[in-house]
């Protein structure tokens, strides 16, 4: 992940707009996906199984490159070590309440002391890289 936030912000400002960097990098992402199935010769479900899904499933998609763009935007601010502990946390942050509440289709692990901890954890260690 550090390595593409660097490479993605290089990117960035060197075509000047984080968003058109991220359009690239996901065009680029989606070639190289296109040929993996096809070289590994994936089949496709037929559009009446697409038009079935709902639609908050293709909601990942929009959230990688929300998560691309934001990470163009802030690793030239702050760092690789910053940036990813932030994300990081961000990321385990979350994941309490997908977990205790079961959401999304994760199985339900009950939020509590222990993992309140971790989390914790790590919020005092982006304070100690960023302070350090």
């Amino acid at each position: 992940m550090p390595v593409q936030a660097g490479i993605n912000a290089l990117l960035g400002a060197q075509v000047k707009s984080p968003i058109l960097a991220a359009t690239v990098s996901f065009a680029v992402g989606t070639m190289f996906l296109l040929l993996v199935c096809f070289f590994l010769r994936v089949s496709m479900p037929a559009f009446s199984e697409w038009v079935r899904l709902p639609l908050w499933m293709f909601a990942g998609g929009i959230l990688g490159a929300f998560f691309v763009s934001t990470t163009i935007i802030l690793a030239p601010k702050l760092g690789a070590v910053t940036l990813l502990a932030s994300l990081i946390t961000a990321q385990m942050t979350a994941s309490l309440f997908l977990d205790h509440f079961g959401m999304i289709g994760y199985p339900v692990q009950e939020i509590n002391f222990w993992r309140i901890i971790g989390v914790l954890f790590l919020v005092a260690g982006v304070v100690l890289v960023q302070k350090f």
